[in-house]
């Protein structure tokens, strides 16, 4: 069985369903696969200022009370008070794929550039920062880099569009999402269903892999 996981590094609810999406990949019988949106790339590629701290810090409020998930000082008011900062969701989705292609861990470079965000507030969109959280993955430097480059530009803009595909086939509008596939049978879990309710998103695991 996959679990295709369509994100976005800089979505909040994407951030509020790690928890979710770890346990989903601890599931014997489950693979992960990423799908990530670029949900700021391209003309959504921002700078941050006062209406985009506004705009973010009801939702994120939110989101920490409803899943748990911890917000830090130096995001609230260090990343978001800095103007020079660029919200840009291409690099850091080039990081995690490359760290997906290198050694099978996208999945955690997802969960180290998310902390990095929201809790260390770090420019995540800096390449490097991003070589930092793969020294932290214990990803060899050469390699990481290397992919890094590969799927920077042409290659991650290709890959944003076929996620913008799969969306569309299901009907898919924001981030995040989540398709299990079993052969050609197809369904889409609703995962938001269950922030802050481990005991039943374990169950809802149980039956699908089963």
């Amino acid at each position: 069985m996959t679990l295709h996981h369509i994100f976005d590094p800089l979505c909040g609810w994407c951030y509020a369903v790690t928890p979710l999406v770890q346990a989903a990949r601890r599931t014997p019988g489950a693979r992960i696969e990423l799908h990530a949106g670029g949900m700021l790339s391209g003309p959504m590629r921002r700078r941050v200022n006062a209406e985009w701290r506004s705009h973010v810090m009801g939702h994120d409020r939110r989101i920490a009370a409803l899943s748990g998930q911890p917000f830090g000082d130096a995001y609230f008011d260090g990343l978001l008070r800095d103007e020079t900062v660029w919200l840009d969701s291409m690099p850091p989705t080039a990081a995690i794929l490359a760290a997906e292609e290198l050694a099978g861990q996208g999945v955690d470079m997802l969960a180290r550039i998310q902390r990095g965000h929201y809790l260390e507030g770090q420019p995540v969109a800096d390449p490097d920062v991003l070589r930092g959280f793969a020294r932290d993955l214990q990803l060899p430097d050469a390699a990481f880099a290397a992919g890094f480059e590969s799927w920077s530009g042409a290659r991650c803009q290709a890959h944003v569009t076929e996620t913008r595909q799969l969306m569309e086939r299901f009907g898919i509008a924001g981030f995040p999402a989540l398709l299990s596939q079993d052969g050609e049978s197809w369904s889409q879990i609703p995962i938001q269903r269950y922030l802050g309710r481990p005991a039943l998103w374990r169950e809802v695991l149980e039956t699908v892999a089963a």
